[in-house]
C-alpha cells in the first residue's frame, strides 16, 4: 500500500486535503485515529469520521510484530509480517533511532550480508515503510529514522521517498535526521536535491578500490569510488549535512593499511563522517571481524589524518541478530 492509497480512501469518504493531512499526521505520529483531533466534528467531517475504523484496522495490519529480540546495547530488533505474510526487520536504535527496511530481500547481492542472499522478494510501499515508524513510535519515541534496513531504497525510490516526504513533514521529524542509505545510483543524487525533504545521505563505500568494491557489492552500479565521494561532496555542501560513508570491516579484506590510506586521500577535505563497522559474523558467507584492537588501531590511523571517524558496532550483535538473519532463521525453521 502507498500513501496515496490512504489519501484516496480518505477522497472516497468527503474528506478535503486538510482533511487528509490532519489524519496522516495522527497515523505517522503514532497517534490514534479515534482520539484527539480526529474525533472532533470541528476538524473532520461525519462521514470521514465514519471511515476512520475500518481504516485503522486497515493501517494496523499493514506491519504487525512477529518476534522482538532485546540487545545488550538497549536496541530491539524486530520480525514484522506484512499483510500478505511477508516478513521484514526493523530496528530500534538507543538514543531515539529506527532502522527500518524498503524491500523484502535485496537485489544488490552484498556478499557479505545475509539479506542480499535471497535476492529481492518484493518492494514495499510508501505506506509499508511509514507503518514500520508508527508501530516503533507505540514502544518509544522516535526521532531519527535511518533507511538501512533490508533493501536497496534507490531500487525503490518512488515509495522511499514518499516515505521521507510524509515522515518529514507531518511525522514531525528533522529533515537531516532522516537518512537515506545507499550503495550509489546516480538516481540517488538526481533525485534527491529536488525534494521537498531533502534527507542526510549515508553511502556504503567499504572499499576504496574499484575492483575489490565490485566484488564484495557486485550489482552495485559501476561506480569509481572517486566519483561516488565527489557526487557526495556535492550533495553535502547543498544541503549542510555531512555525508555518512559506511564502510563494513572485513578482516584480512579491507581493513589494511592500503585501503586506510585511500580513505584518507578520498576523503581528505570533505565534509564527511566515516563509519567503521566491525562486521556482524554470519556463518556459512567467509567473513570475519577484525580483533577491537586492530579496529582501535584503524580509528586511531584515521583520526590522526584528519578524517572523522566513529565506531559503529551493528544493533543485535549479541544476539546474532544482524540484518536479514532473523527473517532467514524464520524461514529456515518454517521449512525444517
Amino acid at each position: 500500500m502507498r500513501i496515496e492509497h490512504i489519501r484516496q480512501s480518505l477522497r472516497d469518504h468527503g474528506a478535503k486535503m486538510c482533511h487528509e493531512e490532519r489524519v496522516l499526521r495522527a497515523w505517522a505520529q503514532g497517534l490514534s485515529l479515534d482520539s484527539g483531533a480526529c474525533k472532533s466534528e470541528d476538524f473532520l467531517p461525519l462521514s470521514v469520521r465514519q471511515a476512520l475504523p475500518g481504516l485503522a484496522a486497515k493501517l494496523e495490519g499493514l506491519a504487525s510484530l512477529r518476534s522482538e529480540h532485546l540487545g545488550e546495547d538497549g536496541s530491539v530488533r524486530m520480525l514484522l509480517a506484512l499483510a500478505d505474510g511477508q516478513t521484514v526487520e526493523s530496528v530500534l536504535l538507543p538514543k531515539g533511532g529506527l532502522c527500518v527496511s524498503s524491500q523484502v530481500g535485496c537485489a544488490v547481492g552484498c556478499t557479505f550480508c545475509m539479506t542480499g542472499r535471497e535476492g529481492l522478494v518484493r518492494q514495499l510501499g510508501s505506506a509499508e515503510i511509514v507503518a514500520q515508524v508508527v508501530l516503533a513510535r507505540a514502544k518509544r519515541a522516535v526521532r531519527k529514522v535511518v533507511f538501512m534496513g533490508m533493501g536497496e531504497p534507490a531500487h525503490n525510490m518512488e515509495s522511499v521517498l514518499e516515505a521521507i516526504h510524509l515522515l518529514g513533514t507531518a511525522g514531525g521529524i528533522g529533515h537531516k535526521n532522516l537518512v537515506f542509505s545507499t550503495v550509489g545510483d546516480p538516481r540517488v543524487f538526481e533525485r534527491l536535491p529536488r525534494g521537498l525533504v531533502k534527507p542526510a545521505l549515508a553511502l556504503s563505500l567499504h572499499s576504496t578500490r574499484a575492483d575489490l568494491r565490485a566484488r564484495l557489492l557486485p550489482r552495485a552500479p559501476r561506480m569509481d569510488p572517486a566519483e561516488l565521494v565527489e557526487l557526495g561532496e556535492d550533495y553535502a555542501r547543498a544541503t549542510g549535512y555531512p555525508i555518512q560513508y559506511q564502510w563494513t570491516l572485513l578482516a584480512g579484506v579491507n581493513d589494511n593499511d592500503e585501503e586506510m590510506d585511500g580513505i584518507v586521500r578520498l576523503l581528505a577535505g570533505k565534509y564527511a563522517v566515516m563509519n567503521l563497522i566491525p562486521y556482524n559474523t554470519v556463518a556459512g558467507l567467509g567473513f570475519s571481524r577484525p580483533s577491537p584492537d586492530h579496529v582501535s588501531a584503524l580509528m586511531r590511523t584515521l583520526k590522526s589524518s584528519g578524517i572523522l571517524t566513529k565506531l559503529r558496532n551493528s544493533a543485535g550483535q549479541d544476539i546474532d541478530g544482524g540484518c536479514g538473519q532473523l527473517r532467514a532463521r524464520t524461514i529456515a525453521s518454517e521449512m525444517a
